[in-house]
């Protein structure tokens, strides 16, 4: 059992550390933001094939991992890659000024990164190293609300992807589709999938403390570093402050603001 939580983090530092190096060589720590997805599915393969008794639980579990973080890799790669480092980097870099940018970067950008990738990952451990091979329904129920939370993901970034594609709407928001249910719907598909992830991996009261991982990664979304720093950059612009006020931040809702 600790094995498995042990190797999962000598593999992440490994991961990340390599990473950096990466990124150091491009000048570009944007590089990190590619690394999430991934990070899951090390994480989700090193415990499963870890235990020597893998269950009908932990192998949805990684499956639904597994998919989620290709996908991700997948559309960040194909968005990012060939792209100047991002705004955010950019602004770190000035923070940090000429004394120890590099360690500060390792340290402020990957190392918390990996932290914060191994804490969500806890009910991936959970599941993977318990041995109890049990199936309830609200593990059937936790597929089918990752499922939900995996449509709004997909199809939140597609929608903004095609609506970006078209010369058009150069410097237009998409209020329409999925956005026109919430601000954030590949966010709230995000947060989803994971308290989806969370309900498969529910296979004796032990694992229950994983919950830590969801709320985290909620949280994340919803205070950090996805909906403030978007929300933030928009909130100025008149066409923003309209959109705002007929549809939800975050949760669904429909016909009105939530």
């Amino acid at each position: 059992m600790g094995n498995a939580y042990v190797l999962s983090g000598i593999l992440l530092v490994i991961y990340f550390t390599i990473l950096f190096l990466v990124a150091q060589m491009l000048n570009n720590n944007s590089i990190v933001d590619l690394a999430w997805g991934p990070g899951f599915i090390i994480v989700a393969l090193a415990s499963y094939f870890s235990t020597g008794a893998p269950t009908l639980a932990g192998m949805w579990v990684t499956l639904l991992v597994l998919v989620w973080g290709l996908r991700l890799f997948y559309h960040l790669a194909r968005r990012n890659i060939g792209k100047p480092e991002d705004y955010r980097y950019v602004n770190m870099r000035k923070r940090w000024g000429t004394n120890f940018p590099r360690l500060k970067a390792y340290l402020n950008v990957f190392v918390l990164q990996g932290v914060l990738l191994y804490i969500v990952s806890l009910p991936i451990l959970l599941v993977n190293t318990t041995k109890v091979d049990s199936f309830y329904w609200w593990n059937s129920l936790g597929i089918i609300i990752w499922a939900i939370g995996f449509f709004f993901e997909v199809v939140g970034d597609w929608q903004l992807r095609k609506f970006k594609q078209q010369a058009g709407n150069h410097g237009k928001l998409l209020t329409t589709g999925l956005w026109s249910l919430t601000r954030h719907p590949n966010y709230f598909g995000e947060a989803l999938s994971w308290w989806g992830i969370y309900l498969v991996t529910l296979t004796t009261v032990g694992n229950l403390w994983g919950v830590i991982g969801p709320i985290i990664i909620t949280l994340l979304l919803l205070f950090v570093s996805g909906v403030p720093l978007l929300e933030k950059k928009y909130q100025d612009r008149p066409d923003f402050i309209e959109y705002a006020k007929k549809t939800a931040k975050f949760f669904p809702v429909l016909g009105k603001k939530g």
